[in-house]
């Protein structure tokens, strides 16, 4: 029996009806603007729609925990493309209006501003939000997170030397965040529940090294920190603690992860969990919607894996395979998921998805500022770590996406090169049978 994934939605200009209405993209961060460029690169010449639930232009993200924090750093995110660009290519856009509700027997989308948009195939990039706190004195003044450009301004107002931060979550926003503040003079003090920094993405090893890169920069961590509640009169002015510690803040900012906005798709009857469910092209459970980006959660073509990722890589790759499918055109092969992060300078590159089990080979000496940990699952090599080390993060890479097989005691010295530490032949065929089987 075939699952919903394995439904084909009706080709682009079959239905000459429903081939005047154009593809409404709802959401407009990196995977959906990708999606409209993405349509026209491939030869759509339908209407396309891009909904924007904020006012202004289509911004990048990542520069908000870092760049746009910095003194004398504009106070202006940088676009995703000019608005020529949007003219010159015919994409429609609405700023400042959300999405309500889905009709999907009617295919049309009910917006904010009381009007009913058609659409010949709709497309949810609607990302994530910050995960809110939920003890008692969280909606205080100065409680922030950080998610959006205006999160980001008014952060940036509060750090002014001096300031007392307080960080909830030692995730790569806290971390950005911890470093931007204490470049500018603050007293920043991170509160983590587990026993380490960046616990969720990273192993011990590389988690030690950004601890004490922190700590040589003033900052204090706390972990083991349980927040129980956040006290003050007209503002926040402390945390405190399971234990009864109180932390004196000025800022308290809360980093603690993100939800995906898949209430959308949830209320339209759409399959979710944790994330809209996807397939390999990109469509929900209804062939006439896809998703995209953070949203979505999907089956990994590199090891099976159920996951969501929040990453630009994803969200541009995703895009990709919405635009080559609603044109009826082939997308780009899978690529091998990389993140990064900058703090106090330092750059933090992942290539693949590390788990918990995965057998861990730190390549070189962290004191010296520069080295790597590779993962193993099964022998091969699965993620990769790298410290300042652009060129064994490009050979990891290719290596993942080879499922090449790794000897543990060569890939320890940091002398032999990581692409002479394989285990014979990368494993071309292993990887193959993974890859059809996660199509399957």
């Amino acid at each position: 029996m075939s699952s919903w994934a394995d439904r084909e939605a009706p080709a682009a200009g079959q239905d000459p009806v429903l081939a005047q209405n154009p593809v409404v993209i709802v959401g407009s961060g990196h995977s959906g603007v990708a999606v409209a460029a993405g349509l026209r690169t491939r030869g759509w010449d339908g209407g396309i729609l891009l909904i924007d639930s904020e006012s202004g232009q289509p911004y990048e993200r990542p520069p908000l925990s870092k760049e746009l924090l910095k003194d004398g750093a504009p106070d202006e995110a940088a676009v995703l493309r000019k608005e020529k660009f949007y003219a010159d290519k015919g994409i429609a856009r609405l700023a400042g209006v959300t999405a309500e509700s889905i009709d999907r027997d009617g295919r049309t989308v009910l917006l904010s501003d009381g009007t009913r948009r058609a659409y010949h195939r709709l497309v949810i990039a609607t990302g994530s939000r910050a995960r809110p706190l939920t003890v008692p004195g969280a909606r205080l003044p100065g409680v922030r997170s950080l998610r959006t450009r205006d999160d980001a301004l008014e952060l940036k107002m509060r750090l002014v030397p001096g300031a007392r931060v307080a960080i909830i979550g030692a995730g790569y926003i806290g971390l950005e965040v911890a470093a931007a503040a204490a470049a500018k003079g603050c007293e920043v003090t991170v509160l983590e529940f587990q026993e380490r920094v960046m616990s969720r993405v990273t192993s011990a090893p590389v988690s030690r090294h950004f601890e004490q890169l922190h700590g040589r920069h003033g900052v204090r961590f706390v972990f083991g920190a349980a927040v129980t509640s956040i006290d003050g009169g007209e503002r926040a002015e402390r945390v405190t603690v399971a234990d009864g510690t109180a932390f004196p803040a000025d800022v308290v900012l809360a980093g603690i992860g993100v939800l995906p906005n898949q209430e959308l798709a949830a209320d339209a009857g759409i399959e979710c969990r944790d994330g809209i469910l996807v397939n390999g092209d990109g469509r929900t459970s209804d062939p006439a919607i896809y998703a995209s980006g953070d949203v979505t959660r999907f089956t990994s073509p590199i090891d099976g894996a159920s996951q969501r990722l929040e990453c630009i890589q994803n969200a541009l790759a995703q895009a990709d395979r919405v635009a080559a499918h609603i044109t009826g055109q082939p997308a780009a092969e899978p690529e091998v998921p990389w993140f990064w992060t900058v703090q106090h300078g330092v750059r933090l590159q992942t290539a693949g998805v590390r788990h918990p089990e995965d057998q861990t080979i730190v390549r070189g000496e962290p004191s010296g500022g520069k080295f790597s940990v590779a993962y193993l699952r099964d022998g091969r090599l699965a993620a990769v770590d790298t410290i300042a080390n652009l060129a064994e993060f490009r050979t990891a890479k290719r290596l993942i996406a080879q499922g090449a097989r790794i000897d543990p005691v060569l890939a320890a010295d940091p002398a032999i090169p990581l692409a002479e530490a394989t285990s014979g032949a990368p494993s071309h065929d292993h990887a193959a049978a993974d890859l059809a089987a996660a199509r399957s």
